[in-house]
């Protein structure tokens, strides 16, 4: 996700090696009330087609007026367990959340979310480790050798992975990259400013070598279409992979707006890396709209946002290997959104009140047509 760099909280160190209760049995899973397990968005989905969320917590909810949701909001937690079987970090497995200080790094709410994900039978999707934004002062005011620098990285990658070997299904590796005209970040990346483009690879070596079961992925916004940026994509990983980096997938995050036109060539995009034999997936869709002076969206723009979270949902179910879709969180009343994009919201499939939108409805239905 685009995001600014926040002040990093105050945190303990951790210890660095997987405590026990992150390997809980998995216990039965909580139904949103008034709803049977049928009538969830896992619950509708076929076998082995994984629906997520983002987990809501850091970023820009640290200067909102309520305590962190994930672990202070028990209706949301309820349904996060109930409608997802799979979820994401929205910012606490960021750099300048789990690594604040250098040789400190602070676990504890990452693990809480590894830990709610096996109590309730979800897998993870691990965000992210090598990134221009959300990096610590410590690392990015450095006066760091570039030996120094690749040995503090390689460090972070090989105790984050190895942290949660076994944990985390796929792992946002290298997260945007490039910019939209296909040219690689070297002036904001610090590690592609200061160590050069095949760090890139030396990244996705690293956390194949700490956790050799988990996907490793790039991930980028801004590449749903054929375009300059995703054939960087589809230049780069073609060639790391002649080179037998261990590159698994590619992804789209998917931050719509109907204020624009929806990404009619998705599906034969993702095609296209499909086609190299990789995993796709849809990582951090929303849907966000201009709303009126009400701030209540009308049923006109509720429609079009449906019909865009059922086009993409679509194209995913369309594409071999394209099993996992994430929408970055699920309810208005922690969206990202409003914070970052003055004037539009409604991103989600539900209310600030959990009450479920049409988007919702169209994600369920097209899951269980499916099955």
């Amino acid at each position: 996700m685009k995001s600014i760099r926040l002040a990093t909280a105050v945190v303990v160190a951790a210890a660095l090696s997987v405590p026990s209760t992150l390997v809980a049995t998995a216990a039965p899973v909580d139904r949103t009330p008034g709803h049977s397990a049928k009538d969830t968005l896992r619950g509708a989905a076929p076998k082995g087609f994984h629906i997520g969320t983002a987990v809501a917590g850091g970023g820009h909810h640290e200067s909102q007026p309520y305590p962190d949701p994930f672990t202070s909001d028990q209706p949301y937690r309820r349904v996060l367990a109930a409608e997802f079987d799979s979820v994401s970090a929205e910012n606490q497995m960021k750099w300048e959340y789990i690594h604040p200080e250098r040789g400190t790094y602070n676990f504890g709410m990452a693990d809480k979310i590894v830990r709610f994900a096996k109590q309730h039978g979800q897998v993870v999707r691990g965000h992210t480790l090598l990134w221009h934004s959300q990096n610590p002062a410590w690392l990015e005011q450095g006066n760091f050798t570039a030996a120094g620098l690749r040995s503090i990285l390689r460090d972070h990658i090989k105790r984050v992975v190895g942290r949660y070997k076994g944990s985390i299904q796929q792992w946002d590796v290298a997260n945007e990259i490039f910019t939209d005209t296909g040219a690689l970040r070297t002036t904001e990346n610090i590690w592609l400013r200061e160590l050069g483009p095949g760090i890139i690879a030396d990244a996705f070596r690293w956390a194949h070598e700490a956790d050799p079961k988990a996907k490793l992925f790039f991930n980028d916004y801004g590449v749903e279409s054929v375009n300059a940026k995703s054939d960087a994509y589809l230049a780069l990983i073609t060639q790391l992979r002649a080179q037998h980096v261990p590159v698994d997938g590619f992804s789209a995050q998917s931050h719509l707006s109907i204020r624009y036109g929806f990404p009619g060539d998705l599906e034969t995009n993702l095609k296209r890396f499909s086609a190299l034999g990789l995993k796709t997936a849809i990582t951090e869709l929303d849907v966000r709209m201009d709303l009126p002076e009400s701030g209540v969206p009308t049923e006109a723009q509720l429609a079009q946002q449906a019909d865009y979270y059922t086009r993409t949902l679509t194209a995913c179910l369309n594409v071999r290997g394209c099993d996992s879709f994430t929408i970055w969180g699920f309810t208005d009343k922690y969206s990202w959104v409003p914070v970052f994009f003055q004037g539009e919201g409604a991103a989600t499939v539900m209310g600030d009140d959990f009450s479920r939108k049409p988007a919702y409805t169209a994600l369920r239905n097209t899951l269980a047509a499916r099955r």
